[in-house]
């Protein structure tokens, strides 16, 4: 497939190095020479030096032939005209990024479509999301919905003292018999487990369980964890991600939330003063020990640190987990810090790049694939994938099927039924099928189900 990226930048980069290991024809376009000259010493990818809004620029990068032509440029204006331009080009289908939300809103004077855009993607938004997630899951690293929110995947990081220390997956299984569940992939001192029954357990393994959402809590028990209530939340960084994680809880009326945001720009924090009416906002330096003490850190459940300075969202994480808040997360982009986030002490964190690349893969793959997920901290995906009519999965007994090495089948979504899938799992037509496994057999997994 053809795909022309404009924007060399931290998505971009991301974006162009996935897409080129899946042997895509990746053409990547900046007017920085410095960013693509990263992307072409180290990636397999065309580069090219030009204007996203110059038509002979665009031209001359390929779009006319593009299968697809993605704008992750940092300015919103400019991937809204580089994808109306595309789409009169030829470009078969146009991805954009768009950080604001007004073209999303149903009385919006212009739709996407008008704009040529036939996907329209929001990083920050899908950040934000996936931390008000972690809020409700207190005791989980990672939160990941599947099958309609039927099923969730949870990423638990396990301690020294918990109870399945030395036990092997069939003991776990057949000790909590009474609901089912599925240890689909382990991240063990930097290596990646797509595991099997025999697997023993360890302390400080990270497991990803798969479960119907409503066992959830259940699984959260036979860790040895907790799962407890996040009323209080800090957040320091009201740009961006963090004034809509801020917009999300004060518009969830199932809880009380209690909000203190913090932003060092003064006028930005005037703005959300005056929209967010059930949150406190404080202007000030929300990396400022003495500030963060005055304002109470020890009295909050959660700190949230959504800066644009990783290294400062992760000391103030720390700084916060030893003052004993209960669960602390930080967005990081750079892909080194993320294994290493919990090892240091931090309960959880998110990676925007992530959330933009999970994104658009769904549509960079189309066909069967209902989404792509990288599981993050660890060298794995999960796929959820629709089993065509003449699928060489359908049919048989899940035991009996040819699956690529590290390759695990964990659910099936059939006719409105949630099944965590057994040996004995028969998969039909149709089915929606939670798929685990390493990135290099993701195309091999994907062309089973056709």
């Amino acid at each position: 497939m053809k795909i022309v990226i404009i924007g060399a930048g931290e998505i971009g980069y991301d974006l162009a190095s996935v897409l080129s290991k899946e042997k895509h024809d990746v053409t990547v376009v900046d007017h920085h020479k410095e960013c693509l000259s990263k992307a072409g010493d180290t990636l397999d990818v065309l580069t090219v030096v030009g204007n996203a809004t110059s038509g002979k620029d665009l031209v001359r990068a390929g779009v006319k032939n593009a299968d697809i032509l993605i704008s992750v440029t940092s300015v919103d204006e400019v991937n809204i005209i580089t994808a109306m331009m595309g789409k009169r080009l030829g470009a078969k289908m146009v991805i954009a990024r768009v950080r604001s939300d007004e073209f999303s809103h149903k009385n919006a004077p212009l739709t996407p479509k008008d704009l040529g855009i036939d996907v329209m993607i929001h990083p920050e938004l899908s950040a934000a999301s996936e931390i008000a997630h972690l809020l409700k899951r207190s005791a989980a690293s990672d939160v990941i919905n599947l099958a309609e929110n039927r099923m969730q995947l949870i990423g638990i990081r396990l301690d020294k003292n918990s109870p399945l220390i030395g036990k092997s997956l069939i003991e776990y299984a057949s000790e909590y018999s009474n609901f089912t569940f599925r240890v689909v992939a382990i991240g063990r001192r930097g290596l990646t487990l797509i595991p099997k029954g025999p697997v023993k357990l360890q302390a400080f393994d990270q497991i990803f369980v798969l479960a119907k959402t409503e066992d959830i809590p259940k699984i959260v028990e036979t860790t040895g964890k907790k799962e407890t209530e996040l009323n209080r939340i800090m957040i320091a960084g009201g740009s961006a991600i963090g004034s809509m994680i801020a917009r999300i809880l004060c518009g969830d009326t199932t809880k009380n939330w209690s909000i203190k945001l913090i932003e060092p720009d003064y006028e930005t924090a005037e703005e959300l003063a005056i929209e967010l009416k059930n949150a406190m906002i404080l202007h000030g330096n929300p990396t400022d020990p003495d500030l963060l003490a005055t304002e109470g850190i020890t009295d909050m459940d959660a700190f949230i640190a959504v800066t644009d300075d990783e290294e400062s969202n992760i000391i103030s994480c720390l700084m916060a987990k030893h003052l004993d808040v209960k669960k602390t997360v930080a967005l990081v982009s750079k892909p080194d810090f993320i294994p290493l986030s919990q090892t240091i002490g931090l309960d959880a964190v998110i990676n925007k790049k992530v959330a933009a690349s999970n994104e658009i893969h769904r549509y960079v793959r189309q066909g069967n694939v209902i989404s792509v997920t990288e599981l993050r901290g660890i060298n794995a995906e999960v796929i959820e994938l629709k089993a065509g009519a003449k699928s060489k999965v359908v049919g048989k007994p899940v035991k009996k099927l040819k699956l690529p090495e590290a390759c695990v089948i964990g659910g099936v979504l059939c006719n409105g039924d949630v099944e965590i899938a057994t040996g004995d799992t028969v998969i039909k037509a149709n089915d929606r099928v939670m798929v685990f496994c390493l990135p290099n057999a993701v195309d091999k997994v994907t062309q089973l189900f056709k």
